[in-house]
């Protein structure tokens, strides 16, 4: 037995030291970092409390971020899954060019979020974009909107790329899901006079509330840390009106240098997802989600 368990602990061993080194190594470095003058600019470093938290939660651009953190993420998250779910749905059944249909829904999970962010750039692009060229041919428009150097579009228009984006992670997930589901308990409530929609309510829902809780939650996580399609379209533009508190966090990095604000806007950022989790778990498995 002790062989056996130090030959477990020799195998785990490397993968443990190399998760310390990339993970918690640095979170712990920049945990730290949230309690200092750490700026590279002033070449300053050193400890001063809470005062980094103090400033960023002062800071109006903060408010903003957060603000805009949580409708980037709850209004693409809603989109997200309605869409996916319903995209899941319809491919589950075997028709005519459904491997057709299935590549072009799970195209945009291949392509770069990055890449994803250039594209709709040019989309929504105030002179050439062929979204206001759409508009304006189908009479929805008399001249041409500036998507991406308007405060009151900005934003929403980051949205409706990261919604292509993210349909086809709950497309894949909750087919899977769909097409394990038993067909006899299909029949069987199919027998006892139950209709589609009742069957969907009593049987589809609750066979895949599992994938939709865990997949929900992941996917909450991905798109609260997920700056790459704001910062290749707007990059948190015109004047932050579009920054989340990620892209806001890079923007201390690479544009002012501040990596103690920066540290804490990343430690709250952790918080934040770690109380979301700790209570979406609680609640799912009070309602029975795994």
């Amino acid at each position: 037995m002790r062989k056996e368990k130090n030959f477990v602990l020799n195998m785990i061993l490397p993968t443990l030291l190399l998760i310390s080194l990339v993970i918690f190594v640095p979170a712990i470095r920049s945990l730290l970092m949230a309690f200092q003058d750490y700026n590279m600019y002033f070449l300053t470093k050193k400890f001063i409390g809470f005062k980094n938290f103090c400033d960023a939660f002062k800071d109006p651009l903060f408010l903003l971020a957060v603000k805009n953190t949580f409708i980037w993420v709850f209004v693409s998250l809603i989109v997200q899954f309605s869409l996916g779910f319903s995209l899941a749905l319809l491919l589950r059944k075997p028709f005519k060019g459904r491997s057709i249909y299935t590549g072009l829904v799970f195209y945009p999970w291949a392509v770069s979020g990055f890449v994803i962010g250039l594209q709709y750039r040019w989309m929504f692009h105030g002179s050439a974009g062929v979204i206001n060229d759409l508009l304006l041919r189908a009479g929805l428009i008399s001249e041409r909107i500036a998507f991406l150097s308007d405060p009151k579009y900005a934003l929403y228009s980051a949205i409706i790329a990261n919604i292509w984006y993210g349909v086809p992670f709950f497309a894949i997930m909750l087919l899977a899901a769909l097409q394990s589901v038993p067909q006899e308990l299909y029949e069987a409530a199919k027998i006892d006079g139950a209709n589609s929609f009742r069957r969907f309510i009593s049987v589809t829902i609750p066979y895949v509330k599992p994938v939709i809780v865990n997949t929900t939650l992941i996917r909450f996580i991905w798109i609260f840390n997920f700056p790459d399609i704001i910062f290749s379209m707007t990059n948190g533009g015109p004047a932050g009106s579009s920054h989340i508190l990620s892209t806001l966090l890079i923007s201390k990095v690479y544009n002012e240098y501040n990596y103690g604000i920066a540290s804490a806007i990343g430690v709250t950022i952790m918080a934040i997802l770690v109380l979301y989790s700790y209570f979406y778990l609680k609640f799912s498995r009070s309602e029975g989600g795994f």
